[in-house]
C-alpha cells in the first residue's frame, strides 16, 4: 500500500457537509428551544433509518421534552403558590381581620371591668353620715317646712308683667 492509498477518504458533496452541519446544529439548538425538539422528534420518529442514525438527537430531543415539562410544572407550582400567599394576605386575611374586629366590639366590652358603684354615690354616702352636713340639711329643711312662704308684693308682680317676655326669658 501506498502513502497516498491509506489516507484517501471519499469527497462529500457540498450538500453532504451542509447536512452535517444542519444536523449538529439541531444537536445545540435542540437541548434549548423544546418547540426544535418536538419537531426533530417528530421527523425521527417518523423514519427509524434516521432515528438509528441519530440516536443521540433522539434522546436528546427526548431529554429536552423531559425538562421542559419539568420546568413547566415546577412554574405552575410556584404559581400556584404565589397566588395562594397574595390571596391570603389581600383577600382572605383582611376578610378574617374584619369578621374578628366585627366581633371585638363584643370581645372589648366583655373585657372591660365590672361596673362599680357610681363613685357620687359613694360620697353622699360618706357626706350624709358627716354631722356637719346632717345640721345643715336639718337646718335648710326645718324653714322651708314651718314657714309659709309670703306672697310677694303686688308691685313685684306688677313689674314682672309688664317687662318683656325676652327680658323675662333672660333674667
Amino acid at each position: 500500500m501506498t502513502v497516498n492509498a491509506s489516507r484517501a477518504k471519499p469527497r462529500r458533496s457540498a450538500i453532504g457537509i451542509e447536512e452535517e452541519r444542519a444536523w449538529v446544529s439541531f444537536y445545540r439548538r435542540a437541548g434549548k428551544d423544546p418547540a426544535i425538539a418536538a419537531e426533530v422528534l417528530a421527523q425521527l420518529d417518523s423514519d427509524p433509518e434516521m432515528k438509528r442514525e441519530h440516536l443521540a438527537l433522539y434522546l436528546c430531543c427526548r431529554e429536552s421534552l423531559r425538562l421542559h415539562q419539568a420546568r413547566e410544572a415546577r412554574n405552575q407550582r410556584f404559581g400556584r403558590f404565589v397566588r395562594w400567599l397574595l390571596g391570603g394576605l389581600f383577600i382572605r386575611f383582611p376578610g378574617n381581620a374584619r369578621r374578628a374586629l366585627g366581633r371585638g366590639s363584643d370581645l372589648a366590652a366583655a373585657c372591660l371591668p365590672e361596673e362599680q358603684a357610681e363613685p357620687a354615690t359613694a360620697q353622699i354616702q360618706r357626706l350624709a353620715k358627716s354631722p356637719k352636713v346632717r345640721a345643715a340639711r336639718a337646718a335648710f329643711k326645718a324653714p322651708s317646712i314651718s314657714e309659709k312662704p309670703a306672697s310677694p308684693p303686688a308691685a313685684d308682680s306688677a313689674m314682672v308683667d309688664s317687662a318683656p317676655r325676652a327680658a323675662q326669658a333672660t333674667g
